[in-house]
């Protein structure tokens, strides 16, 4: 018998959880290169676009402009042109940014027009034939965008009624009150100047660079980086993005989905407001008949810009490249000298291939 036969055999090291995790991470080095090594161009591209969403509106941008660059030269690259494209999209990219807000949750708002003219009526009804204060007269345009805004969350969020027949019920309610309180009379701008300009601030200009801009195309770029910076850094921004991803999901994980849509469509109306001021300084008057195409131009811009109509997916600032690149379409397409309706083709055209992307890029594979 051996020296050690009479001892008792001893047991094997237990692994430690260090050991676990680097079998784990060989594991999973191991699969993330054979993936690597086995995915195609195209599908590395899809995989990009779904992680950046906003590099094929940022593509489209830079090849619209490289082409109307070499076919127009300086007719196209000038300051003038740049202001007249700003001034173009000014309107557009603000009401995009409340669309966008409501396309994120997997919804739509078709009333974003008849809020934002609405409230630029009570505006200039409140400041010029009333007399109120021009501050507390913009106030109140305001509120009547947040209350528009209200009525939209609490029909779709409490009632559960679908987004597209709530606010294309109230598209025709709003625009209807305004036509009524308005009587359908247009404030000059020879009377909101000499009674309340302050209505016309973002209309005023300011030169930079020898560029001339307006301070609604100031307005635009800010609140596109406020919206932006709250969707990304804040707790609100994270829970718009789980409802539109997966709304039953994030009422399990504890996401008040009803107060939540709410304040959506809530902040929305209220940069539908801000809209309507700046639609005043825009056209200098205030008029119920205009801004009857937001609703469209910024479904537009959003769907352009890459923002998934199925929710959960886009940005900001797509929508201001989508707007941009709607401006920028128009603009070259009429210093080209083509008949107008060619850039509505165009834009239709923009449309459906941003959707077939968006279409393709979701469907990447997990």
């Amino acid at each position: 018998m051996s020296e050690t036969s009479g001892k008792p055999p001893v047991p094997p090291a237990k692994p430690s959880a260090a050991d676990f995790e680097q079998v784990a991470a060989q594991g999973e080095s191991k699969v993330a290169a054979f993936d690597a090594s086995h995915r195609g161009g195209l599908a590395s591209l899809q995989h990009f676009l779904h992680a950046n969403p906003t590099m094929v509106p940022v593509l489209v941008l830079a090849v619209s402009v490289a082409v109307f660059g070499l076919m127009l030269g300086s007719r196209f690259f000038s300051p003038q042109t740049l202001n007249f494209i700003l001034q173009q999209v000014t309107i557009v990219g603000i009401i995009g940014v409340a669309q966008t807000l409501v396309i994120v949750t997997a919804g739509i708002d078709l009333s974003v027009g008849a809020i934002m003219v609405l409230s630029s009526v009570v505006m200039g009804q409140f400041a010029v034939n009333l007399g109120l204060p021009t501050p507390l007269a913009i106030v109140c345009g305001l509120a009547v965008g947040l209350g528009c805004g209200c009525i939209n969350g609490f029909l779709v969020a409490k009632l559960k009624l679908p987004p597209f027949i709530v606010t294309l019920g109230t598209w025709s309610i709003f625009l209807a009150a305004n036509f009524i309180y308005s009587a359908n009379e247009t404030i000059r701008a020879r009377d909101i100047g000499e009674a309340a300009p302050l209505l016309q601030f973002f209309g005023t200009t300011f030169r930079l660079f020898g560029a001339t801009f307006t301070y609604g195309a100031v307005l635009m770029v800010a609140l596109v980086v406020v919206v932006f910076y709250i969707l990304n850094n804040t707790a609100w921004g994270r829970h718009v993005y789980a409802l539109g991803d997966d709304a039953d999901a994030a009422r399990l994980s504890g996401i008040s989905t009803t107060r939540t849509l709410i304040s959506v469509y809530a902040v929305a109306g209220l940069i539908c407001g801000l809209a309507g001021w700046a639609l005043i300084g825009r056209i200098g008057s205030v008029s119920p008949t205009s801004g009857q195409e937001a609703n469209i131009q910024s479904i537009t811009a959003v769907v352009i810009g890459g923002t998934s109509l199925f929710g959960g997916r886009g940005s900001v600032f797509g929508t201001l490249i989508g707007a941009l690149i709607v401006g920028v379409f128009a603009m070259g397409l009429r210093i080209w000298g083509t008949d107008p309706q060619w850039t509505q083709l165009t834009v239709g055209a923009l449309i459906i291939l941003s959707v077939a992307a968006d279409q393709w890029i979701r469907k990447v594979s997990a």
